[in-house]
């Protein structure tokens, strides 16, 4: 993950007009956690502005939230990519990992690589694999298909199974119903008015 000013940066939100927020840590610092606004420049490199700073963690998380949420209600963007040490994982499906096996591209070189004692089923024996590695950011299609590297089914950029999407629709869905029947006027309520 990246470094600005001796904090660590925890997680990163990028939005899609190239904006974003990111929360940082630093153990010795007399504030040791901070949010900033970021962007990447032309040259790709992360730049960190207008810092927020404190002594909790959980309300920096909190301050993290919000100024993604303030910026995306003021600027109608949503959110395109997450960062955070580990997040994307990729398997080896066809050897272990080793040089020259796996991408290094500038500004996302792997946070882990761990090689298996052998080829062993992965992802509830969805397939088999060798090893994996984890990235603070997405690989591209192209970088995961020339080094032969299979995507983890949840990595936040990967579409959701259609059973789950179905899911989630269904449970909105009911909730929107109970919503109405809460909301409407209780016709009992009414006829008593006019008795009245």
């Amino acid at each position: 993950m990246d470094k600005n000013q001796g904090y660590s940066i925890l997680k990163a939100v990028m939005l899609e007009n190239g904006r974003g927020f990111a929360l940082g840590h630093h153990p010795t610092a007399p504030s040791p956690y901070v949010t900033w606004a970021c962007y990447d420049d032309k040259d790709g490199q992360r730049q960190y502005e207008w810092g927020h700073y404190g002594n909790n963690l959980a309300a920096m998380e909190k301050d993290f939230s919000a100024r993604v949420q303030d910026y995306q209600r003021l600027y109608h963007v949503e959110i395109v990519q997450t960062e955070a040490p580990g997040l994307y994982k990729y398997y080896s499906t066809q050897r272990p990992v080793d040089i020259g096996t796996f991408p290094k591209p500038s500004h996302n070189a792997p946070d882990e690589i761990v090689n298996y004692d052998q080829r062993i089923p992965v992802e509830g024996g969805a397939f088999p694999a060798w090893g994996h590695l984890t990235y603070t950011r997405p690989l591209t299609e192209k970088q995961a298909a020339d080094y032969e590297l299979r995507p983890a089914p949840g990595n936040p950029d990967r579409p959701r199974p259609i059973a789950q999407q179905m899911r989630e629709a269904g449970t909105l869905a009911k909730e929107k119903a109970l919503d109405k029947v809460l909301e409407s006027p209780s016709p009992r309520r009414g006829r008593d008015r006019e008795e009245r």
